[in-house]
């Protein structure tokens, strides 16, 4: 497994918690704050990448 594939794999898990925690905020794990910060930092440099990819 590639390593872009690995990240990818892991923001989509975290966003599902995120947005688990979105739907049902009583159902949402204690460590739900960290797991936004970490879904938000990781699209950020995911997507930072990307456009530097494409100049």
């Amino acid at each position: 497994m590639t390593t872009r594939k690995f990240l990818l794999g892991l923001l989509i898990a975290l966003n599902l918690l995120v947005l688990l925690g979105q739907l049902w905020p009583d159902g949402a794990p204690p460590f739900a704050r960290i797991m936004n910060i970490l879904f938000l930092l990781g699209s950020l440099i995911w997507f930072l990448e990307a456009i530097r990819k494409m100049k």
